[in-house]
């Protein structure tokens, strides 16, 4: 076993593990007060469900031996059968449990990417039940046709260092997928719907670019000058995504938003984890500058095209994996890059978009059908906060405020009381 890479890959894995909870805090602050909680529990159960499936048969499905054709993992390996501690991976001296813990933490992280594109509007039971479905029968099968050692996309030769694919571009489109079946937010287009805590925003964007050294970095699996160059074009290219979005901003809008420099952040982030690894500091500029711009042009689509994507997972995660996916066929250094690597590219991002698109909708239908996946509408009005979880994110009753949701009016004299009277005895 080596020492070093082993606590290199640990260290890394429990990086990518702050990510989850960095996200909670970033969709968090960007929804309405009343859904806070709510978003930040979506991200949350992802930690406990994900983690559980794991160890039942996801890290089997994913990275056992091939079933046939490079479409998913065997069996052999369920409740890790046949691993102890002793096992090492195949790439040299790492335990298997230090890297199936490292990969198990990109497994939570995305179906916990799709919650922000259904926020404020879906029921937290089918929430959890439509992301065990989704991991098992989409993310375990993409990330085994991406990083199996058997997988048809790694021997077609795709580059997806850290999970342009399988993270950003399948939790991007899957994400689409829920939201076209469960349809669009009550007063989409009408109401403002602005972020309530800006300051968590900007936290949660700070700890997930803390996290992304591990997630980046990490992926070599050991400490050495590749991981170096990872995690020194994972700065470049964000720390150019924030320019490139802030400067779109300010020509198209006029202003340069906290918002704006927080999403720009995330788009570099996601542009240069397939690519990070095979490109110089030069390409990483390059891809985070137009990451940036063309997601944020990206994330005014759904008023366009009319698909409430709520916290812009499409804008954001979808278009930038894809641009990161693309970039590196043509940026990839030591002549790696050329119209046959961005051919390999091109199929990697959209047999991964088709796959994950048709499965995601099946299952959202499957969920809607069952137990219901659309909150109704009388707690997507009140706040799911109160309705699933029987608390506010906030206590104004210390300051002599009244809760979010109610009036310090009579009963009587309760305009929100008096129309639901007026209702019964209609």
């Amino acid at each position: 076993m080596n020492g070093a890479d082993t606590a290199f890959v640990l260290i890394s894995a429990a990086l990518v593990m702050l990510m989850t909870p960095g996200l909670a805090f970033f969709y968090g602050g960007m929804v309405r007060v009343k859904s806070a909680l709510n978003m930040l529990m979506m991200s949350l159960i992802s930690l406990g469900i994900v983690s559980v499936l794991w160890v039942l048969y996801g890290y089997s499905l994913t990275f056992g031996d091939d079933l046939g054709g490079g479409l998913l993992g065997n069996f052999d390996h369920v409740g890790f059968r046949g691993i102890t501690a002793e096992t090492l991976t195949g790439k040299g001296g790492i335990p298997v449990f230090a890297f199936a813990l490292f990969q198990l933490m990109f497994a939570v992280l995305t179906p916990a990417l799709m919650s922000g594109a259904l926020a404020d509007r879906v029921k937290f039971t089918g929430w959890a039940l439509y992301i065990t479905l989704w991991v098992s029968l989409v993310y375990f099968p993409i990330a085994h046709w991406v990083w199996g050692a058997d997988g048809w996309l790694h021997k077609l030769g795709v580059i997806d260092f850290a999970g342009g694919t399988a993270v950003h571009i399948n939790a991007g489109i899957g994400g689409l997928a829920a939201v076209l079946v469960v349809g669009k937010r009550i007063g989409f287009k009408k109401d403002p719907m602005r972020p309530h805590n800006l300051p968590l925003v900007v936290l949660g964007a700070g700890l997930l670019w803390f996290g992304w050294f591990g997630f980046n970095a990490g992926s070599e699996l050991a400490a050495d000058g590749t991981a170096a160059l990872m995690a020194f074009n994972t700065q470049i290219a964000t720390a150019a995504a924030i320019i490139g979005w802030l400067a779109y901003e300010r020509i198209r809008h006029g202003a340069f938003t906290t918002l704006g420099a927080a999403s720009g952040a995330v788009a570099g982030l996601v542009a240069i984890t397939p690519s990070g690894a095979n490109v110089n500091p030069w390409g990483a500029l390059l891809i985070g500058v137009v990451a940036g711009a063309l997601c944020s042009w990206a994330v005014s689509l759904k008023y366009k095209l009319g698909y409430d994507d709520s916290l812009d997972v499409v804008g954001v995660h979808l278009v930038g994996g894809v641009i990161g996916t693309l970039l590196v066929g043509v940026l990839a250094i030591d002549g790696a890059g050329g119209a046959s690597q961005l051919g390999k590219q091109a199929v990697g991002a959209f047999s991964v978009m088709a796959y994950s698109f048709v499965v995601s909708w099946i299952l959202a239908k499957i969920v809607q059908k069952t137990i219901g996946f659309r909150a109704s509408e009388d707690d997507e009005t009140s706040g799911l906060d109160s309705a699933y979880h029987a608390e506010t994110a906030y206590d104004y009753s210390a300051v002599g405020g009244t809760p979010v949701g109610r009036s310090s009016l009579p009963a009587d004299q309760n305009p929100t009381n008096a129309a639901k009277n007026k209702k019964v005895d209609a």
